[in-house]
């Protein structure tokens, strides 16, 4: 499940007011998230959430919901 804090970390990084993003939302269902901000937003993800991804673990995510995932588990070590 998509938390609040993943989603406005998201949303201001795109410089959106709101989107409904879900698990199942897709980057490229996301305006503004483009193979040029793809960068942009995993990092502000990574700054937010104080993590660091691995690109093979990022390019594991098929949608929000696994990234949502993978930022669960770095936050649960």
């Amino acid at each position: 499940m998509i938390s609040d804090r993943f989603k406005q970390a998201v949303l201001k990084e795109l410089k959106l007011d709101d989107f409904d993003i879900k698990d199942e939302t897709l980057a490229n269902q996301v305006p503004g998230w483009d193979s040029l901000n793809h960068i942009n937003v995993i990092v502000a993800i990574e700054k937010e959430f104080k993590v660091r991804f691995k690109s093979i673990e990022v390019l594991k995510c098929k949608n929000l919901g696994d990234l949502q995932k993978l930022v669960d588990s770095k936050i649960s070590k």
